[in-house]
């Protein structure tokens, strides 16, 4: 980490993964089931992008918002009476976006068992200002070597993530030029 005497003006000070880290748990209720007796796939992805949400603007310092969900995938169906721990923590920043890491954890809220990985995602956010614009958010500083893992493959999706994008845009241009009109 730089000194904030050889800091460049401007730039904002790190700030180490743990800052910003949570966990947020949530007890699964018959409310919350889908037409099989599980809970909905949506109910998770609500906790999932409420936490992310959570540890983005802890990172940033302010308002976040979600850009994208790379990818969620659900491992285990989570009961009701289950006790879902979301985990979440900034993998990567950007100049004003952060990939969120999450994890979600279930066990029975009655029983001592060890809480089993049900399932993961990973969440893109933009920092934004109070007129709803892009603004800078401080660099993530890995701190284990799980956590340099993470912020390395988070680069890797977010490459793809910008190839996909790239090569969506120019398909479409193409056909466009083409004269197909979609």
């Amino acid at each position: 980490m730089t000194d904030q005497a050889t800091r460049p003006e401007g730039e904002i000070p790190g700030k180490p993964t743990a800052a910003s880290r949570t966990t947020l748990s949530h007890i699964m209720t018959g409310s919350d089931t889908n037409l099989l007796g599980t809970v909905h796939g949506g109910v998770i992805m609500k906790l999932v992008d409420d936490a992310a949400g959570a540890v983005a603007g802890r990172h940033s310092g302010g308002p976040a918002v979600t850009a994208s969900m790379d990818e969620m995938v659900f491992l285990e169906p989570v009961r009701v009476g289950d006790l879902v721990h979301v985990r979440a923590q900034v993998n990567w920043t950007g100049r004003s976006s952060m990939e969120v890491g999450v994890r979600v954890m279930a066990e029975r809220w009655n029983e001592s068992t060890p809480a089993q990985q049900v399932g993961s995602a990973y969440l893109v956010f933009a920092a934004v200002d109070g007129d709803g614009k892009p603004r800078r958010v401080p660099p993530v500083i890995p701190e284990t070597e799980r956590d340099n893992r993470r912020y390395q493959e988070a680069q890797i999706r977010r490459t793809h993530r910008l190839a996909r994008r790239r090569a969506i845009k120019e398909l479409r241009e193409k056909r466009a030029a083409d004269g197909i009109d979609d």
